[in-house]
Formats: C-alpha cells, structure tokens, sequence
C-alpha cells in the first residue's frame, strides 16, 4: 500500500506524491530541528522544495526518460555485471558504517525520487537507496543500489490517464538520485535487476558518498540491526528528516511465505525485522550493529500471520551479489 500526499498549490490539478512504505505503526521520528534563521512549515497545502526541484530539473534534464529507464530495467532483469561486489562481512574500521542509534541525517544514504510531468499533472515517488563498492562501466558514475517497486508505480502513469488530454505536449520525467545536501544527479542507466527481489542497481554521476559495506552472509534472529528510517512529512537535509533506528531481526521467507533458516539449504528470499519501516524508508540499508555491514535491503511490510501481525519486510543482502560476477570471474562469461 502506498501513501498519498494531494498539493493544490498553483495547478488546476494535484500534485500527488507516492511514497515507497506504508506502515501502520511505524516508528515516530520526531519532527526535525528547525535550521537555524528558518522556519519550519508543514503546511501540507503547497508542494514540498523537493518536489518543486525535481520538477524543474525534469523539466530541461536531458537524461534518460522514465520509459527508457523502465526499458533498461526491463531488458537488463537478472543482468550479471562485468564486475564483483566487494564482500564484507567485517569491514574495517574505516569502511564500517559506525552509526548509533538515534544517529540523524546520515550523509551515505541517498533519496531516489522518479518523476513523470505531463502538463499540469505530476507524479513523484520516493524511495531510499546507497552507493556500492564495485566499479561502474563509465568513468566517473557510481553504482546504486535500491527498490523497484517505485520505480514501477511511477512508470504505472505513463498509461492513458497521463497522456489522453494531448499528444503534441511534452512530456518530462526521469529517475533522480538526490544527497542529504539536496544536489540531485540524474539516473543514466539501470545496469542489473532482480524484479521477484525488488532490487534494481542504478548508475549516476559520482554523488560524492561513501559506499557501504555489504556482506554476502545472512544474520540468524535476534541479531540487533540499525534501519536509515526517513519522515518526509518534515523537510530538512535533503527535504527528508530521518536517523539510524535499532531493530532486530525476527527471521526469514522463502517466496512461498514458508519459514527458512539459516545455515541450511533453504532459499531466504525475504527477510522480516522489527520496528515497522516509515514511507521513504524502502530501499535503504539494514545493518548489523555488530559488524557495521549492510545484512540487509528494506521494502516495507508485510502481514505475516495473525498472531505475529505486520512486519518489516526486506531482502537479505546475499541476494545482492547475484547481480555481480563472482571474485576472479569479472568478464570472464
């Protein structure tokens, strides 16, 4: 289920935005500390400084269009790149991502935002996603990870509804990585894809982040973990509010919804954690707060019984290096 926001701020017609999660309690963030000199306004009635930015940088941006993204996701899906991904299950001091609980506004974790502008009808979907440690086919571009599913439903509006009232108008969209200093980089390209696992990997220009350390091993239940939560209701670094929250992880699912473990030869296609993610917050990053390693992906929640109730719902970070080439076998196919 997705959250809608409706502007009505200077436009016959709403501008809706799409959010990656819904949850029903999900954890309360606070609000963000006001900047210095500046008001905080939460007037829902007018378009977030976000949203009026990347509707201009769509506007005159002359990289790939949202179809000819959805192509390349389409086209590359279970896509192995020419290059491995390096495997840390204990990174270093320097690599590991060394961020305590309630820590805010973490610079290496990146807001993905997908557009499609059709005269005065607008719709953005937002989601999280992070850099990786493999190298990118173009010089100077950076590989990053995060969910599909927004991808898909902001792509759900390049359908008839968008497109009936005229055929001469131009039509903006495009896919937009964006730092916590608010600089936004345009995707280029979706170079591999899993869509069963929701995961796709995108390429921009060096965004100036550090990658995160990613370990190909599952972690058992119970092992404590730090989710990158976002509020968006908030706007702050970014236009997005969010920190670093403890959870645990409460097990594993194959894709039939059957209970796996690990250590055995069970498929841990999905990864269940508590607390309940916040809108914006799929695609981000879950860590082992032992080792400072990415274990994980967040997508959002799922009901897993009645007697356990809704969940969080992710990926385990194995599955991400299916989309890389073994260590010793880069361009060797």
């Amino acid at each position: 289920m997705l959250r809608t926001f409706r502007f009505t701020w200077l436009l016959p017609r709403p501008i809706t935005r799409q959010y990656a999660t819904v949850s029903q309690s999900p954890v309360d963030l606070g609000g963000p500390p006001v900047p210095e000199g500046a008001a905080l306004d939460l007037t829902p009635s007018i378009p977030s400084p976000l949203d009026r930015q990347i509707l201009k940088v769509a506007s005159c941006s002359e990289s790939p269009s949202l179809s000819e993204l959805v192509h390349s996701y389409l086209s590359n899906s279970r896509h192995i790149l020419n290059s491995s991904l390096l495997y840390e299950s204990r990174p270093s001091a320097l690599r590991k991502v060394n961020r305590g609980p309630s820590t805010a506004n973490s610079p290496d974790v990146l807001l993905i935002a997908h557009c499609v502008q059709d005269g005065d009808e607008h719709k953005i979907t937002v989601a999280s996603g992070f850099a990786l440690e493999a190298p990118s086919q173009r010089e100077g571009e950076s590989l990053i990870l995060s969910c599909a599913h927004t991808l898909e439903e902001a792509d759900s509006s390049n359908g008839s509804n968008f497109h009936s009232s005229s055929t001469s108008r131009r039509v903006n969209s495009g896919s937009f990585v964006i730092s916590s200093e608010g600089n936004m980089y345009p995707v280029t390209d979706i170079v591999s894809s899993l869509p069963r696992s929701d995961l796709m990997i995108m390429t921009c220009k060096n965004p100036g982040v550090a990658t995160l350390p990613v370990s190909p091993y599952p972690v058992h239940a119970g092992t404590p973990v730090l989710g990158h939560f976002r509020n968006l209701d908030g706007a702050w670094v970014g236009d997005s509010w969010s920190k670093w929250v403890r959870g645990t992880v409460l097990g594993y699912r194959d894709f039939a919804g059957r209970e796996t473990q690990p250590g055995t030869y069970d498929a841990l296609s999905h990864l269940l954690f508590s607390p309940l993610p916040t809108a914006g917050s799929s695609g981000g990053p879950i860590i082992d707060e032992e080792t400072g390693a990415v274990i994980g992906v967040m997508l959002g929640t799922r009901m897993d019984n009645r007697v356990e109730g809704t969940r969080g719902w992710g990926i385990p970070s194995e599955t991400i290096f299916e989309m890389f080439s073994l260590p010793g076998l880069e361009g060797k196919k």
